[in-house]
């Protein structure tokens, strides 16, 4: 009886760990003639502790990082280029609809800034788009030498310190709020044409 309970312990926490793990399905860094351009596509879903904050108006924020490094030798990398995406996700209890908001780079102390705001009518819809990172701009021609070898790093989590303080407190150790994967790569030089 006893083996019986801890084998179906064990079952139910790794089906909460794995209701929360997020997989990188497809992953592309393309440089072109003029930038470095990241798509990449999120393979996740929400655990029902977080979709049930959700559905009462607290609203989850999803950070997208990325973090082009020059290789040096004699002391630590350096970093080239740094981008930052965030992705606000809202339901709207009178609409009976989901909001998304997308802004690039972090907020300004104002809260004003370059933002793409959508409305879905359902959650699936709205986490699409999160899901889905096209053709994005991570760094210029001007800051890639051809001749150097970099490290690209990816991160994208659910950013738990903008939630409210009762559930920042409520999710440390839990782990249906991780939400989190990371991703590093090497860029080798471009063979001279």
């Amino acid at each position: 009886m006893r083996w019986l309970m801890a084998v179906c312990l064990l079952g139910f926490c790794l089906l909460a760990k794995a209701q929360s793990a997020v997989e990188l399905s497809a992953f592309e860094l393309e440089r072109g003639s003029d930038e470095l351009s990241l798509t990449a596509q999120l393979q996740f879903e929400l655990s029902n502790t977080v979709e049930e904050a959700l559905l009462k108006g607290i609203p989850m924020v999803f950070v997208a990082e990325t973090e082009l490094l020059r290789e040096r030798w004699y002391w630590y990398d350096k970093t080239v280029a740094l981008s930052t995406r965030q992705f606000r996700l809202a339901f709207q209890p009178l609409t009976r609809r989901w909001r998304l908001n997308i802004s690039s780079g972090a907020a300004n102390v104002t809260g004003q800034g370059l933002a793409l705001n959508q409305s879905f009518d359902t959650l699936q819809q709205a986490l699409a788009t999160i899901k889905r990172i096209s053709r994005w701009r991570v760094a210029g021609a001007s800051e890639l030498d051809p001749a150097l070898r970099y490290r690209f790093e990816f991160r994208f989590r659910l950013d738990l310190g903008q939630l409210p303080r009762p559930f920042q407190i409520g999710a440390i150790g839990q782990s249906e709020w991780d939400v989190f994967v990371t991703r590093s790569e090497l860029l080798a030089p471009e063979v001279a044409k």
